[in-house]
């Protein structure tokens, strides 16, 4: 006899709609709350800062250009050794929780600073460091909690969750600025106390680290950070994410593009990607479980199809109701993250051991990220010297290359969740006594 699993062998097939066997883990959705609670402290702050810094403080945009890119880089750094400390003594809630602590304590760090650039600089790189050490040992603990075939319902669920947290601080940040007379210590101060309050979530809530390995089993060996390269599956599933993350130009550019070709009023500025994280809201769970049922690769890849269509959409005639260029452009950037961020997590997850796991999840983000800036700095370069719409179609091009290359790339399935058509995905039943 013969039963289509995702996973274990000794338990039937969970249904494809509704039962036990398919809902999201209780540790994703004490995460997902820690995320969302986080979310809400860390935008109160970020949706302020630049008015905080530039207006408040007097420093110019180059300097607080300069100082976020800087930080922003390092956090991607950071993340590799977040994720080998995880790993190194499965100390996955005591590695995330730190990087947690560290970005609530750096609102204090705001509020002490004052107007020296010095404890500016200090307060936002203790930020972007507690954001980095956090990030793979949380997608670690999801992917251990979580059984295969669920993985991108799980991570379309925390996904979600984050973004009500990133859709509600900035609403919250506005409205403590306009109840208090732009008095900026107070949004530091709630956002300390939020931030706060996700570290205690954390703590009460969510277990301490995967499960532990079989009583009979040796004990597991102290991987290196760099271990999961030596997967075959892994490095193709890297080399794919860094190679369409090069061809991602970044939020901000769509934006400013947007801003151009609109003449919107610079005040409606800092809502564009309200219109963006809503739709990701939105799709965060479909786009998940539309992955467990056919597979990862696909969405993943039709994700950057949308950020096709953002680009395409953007060298569109000008002419016509605002609405006809905003709406598009906002959604497809919004079901480009659904159909990506969390899709590609539970994509390369269960092709990493689950001593290895928070170390190698580390190192895919890393790479994306990193790709990620590049790509920026490339587009960023081609404005400059070319003009918006030339870089523009540059992007496209370098886009649909690295969409073959992707397509070419990618493990048919190495995510261990087979779609419902393949045969091959079957395997015996183990037999009981």
């Amino acid at each position: 006899m013969y039963l289509a699993t995702t996973g274990r062998r000794d338990t039937p097939a969970p249904p494809r709609t509704g039962g036990a066997g398919r809902r999201v883990p209780g540790t994703v959705l004490a995460l997902g709350t820690v995320s969302l609670v986080t979310d809400i402290s860390s935008e109160m702050v970020t949706a302020v800062l630049p008015l905080y810094l530039v207006l408040g403080l007097g420093l110019s945009p180059l300097q607080f250009g300069f100082l976020d890119g800087l930080f922003n880089g390092a956090a991607t750094v950071v993340r590799l050794l977040g994720g080998y400390a995880a790993d190194r003594g499965r100390s996955h809630k005591r590695v995330a929780g730190l990087g947690y602590a560290l970005s609530a304590l750096s609102r204090i760090g705001l509020l002490l600073a004052g107007g020296a650039t010095a404890g500016i600089a200090a307060a936002l790189a203790t930020d972007r460091v507690g954001k980095g050490i956090r990030t793979a040992p949380r997608d670690a603990l999801i992917t251990l909690s979580s059984p295969p075939g669920v993985l991108g319902r799980s991570f379309g669920v925390h996904r979600a969750m984050d973004t009500t947290g990133a859709l509600l601080g900035p609403l919250a940040a506005f409205a403590l600025l306009w109840a208090t007379a732009d008095a900026y210590d107070t949004v530091f101060v709630v956002s300390f106390c939020v931030g706060l309050l996700g570290v205690l979530l954390l703590v009460l809530y969510v277990p301490g680290h995967g499960p532990a390995p079989a009583p009979q089993a040796p004990a597991p060996r102290r991987r290196k950070p760099f271990t999961a390269l030596r997967d075959p599956a892994f490095r193709r599933i890297l080399a794919a994410a860094s190679l369409l993350g090069a061809a991602t130009v970044g939020d901000a550019f769509v934006y400013l593009l947007l801003q151009r070709r609109l003449d919107l009023p610079v005040s409606w500025f800092p809502l564009l990607p309200l219109g963006a994280a809503a739709c990701y809201l939105l799709l965060a769970v479909p786009a998940g479980r539309i992955a467990d049922r056919v597979g990862r690769r696909l969405p993943f890849l039709y994700g950057h199809l949308a950020l096709l269509g953002v680009y395409a959409t953007l060298l569109a005639p000008a002419g016509g109701p605002a609405p006809l260029l905003l709406v598009p452009v906002l959604a497809l950037l919004g079901v480009f993250y659904a159909t990506t961020d969390g899709v590609l997590m539970a994509l390369a997850g269960p092709v990493l051991p689950a001593d290895g796991r928070a170390g190698g999840l580390a190192v895919l983000q890393t790479g994306q990220a990193l790709a990620r800036m590049l790509a920026a700095a490339g587009f960023g370069a081609a404005w400059t010297l070319w003009g918006p719409g030339p870089a523009l179609w540059a992007a496209v091009s370098v886009l649909l290359l690295a969409l073959a290359g992707g397509w070419a790339l990618l493990p048919r399935d190495p995510s261990g969740a087979p779609a419902p058509e393949e045969p091959g995905a079957q395997i015996p039943e183990r037999r009981t006594a």
